[in-house]
């Protein structure tokens, strides 16, 4: 079943993608900096509730599908990709953290996608690495959406060290992963 609500969720969250991008390309005299900041920060954030709440629902009311486990990563995977550009362009990510980040994420999928094919996708299902990774992603991503200082907080400083973190942790999660599959690879 395609329109249930987890489903519906994922497809919201591709739909905010464009609308996330284009508050960074709106002129100043219609959204002053520090409003930009906030609101991509709140439609990031959104967007990882989403994720966790479309998840969450798909388990609860059973209406799990086959499409939504297809869709779910690649909305997940969208989403960062686009705001992790953006990030770039505006200065606030290195490029070589971003290619890290959204090579990985591609070269994992079409390793699960592989692994699948050779009906040994076990062996490459989502790890505690893989998870740690995510959070201190996103953490990442928010801290370095919102960019502003909160009182003595330095959410840019907090920001850039989380994403140096996740670059970090984005290798090792992609070594763990290779490591898991290399057997099967190796026997094809």
């Amino acid at each position: 079943m395609f329109w249930n609500i987890p489903n519906s969720l994922t497809v919201l969250r591709i739909a905010m993608i464009p609308v996330f991008v284009t508050l960074f390309y709106l002129p100043a005299d219609i959204i002053v900096p520090h409003w930009l900041n906030l609101t991509a920060t709140l439609v990031f954030a959104f967007a990882a509730i989403t994720d966790w709440l479309d998840g969450y629902l798909a388990r609860i009311l059973n209406q799990t599908s086959a499409i939504g486990a297809f869709l779910d990563p690649v909305a997940d995977k969208l989403m960062v990709a686009a705001a992790l550009i953006v990030l770039v362009e505006f200065e606030r990510v290195g490029a070589l953290v971003a290619l890290i980040i959204i090579g990985r994420e591609i070269a994992i999928s079409a390793l699960r996608e592989w692994m699948a094919g050779v009906g040994q996708s076990g062996s490459v299902a989502v790890a505690f690495i893989g998870k740690v990774k995510t959070a201190a992603q996103m953490a990442a991503i928010l801290f370095l959406l919102y960019y502003d200082p909160i009182g003595p907080l330095d959410v840019k400083f907090i920001g850039e060290v989380l994403i140096n973190i996740a670059a970090i942790l984005t290798l090792l999660s992609m070594a763990y992963y290779l490591k898991a599959a290399w057997p099967a690879m190796k026997a094809r």
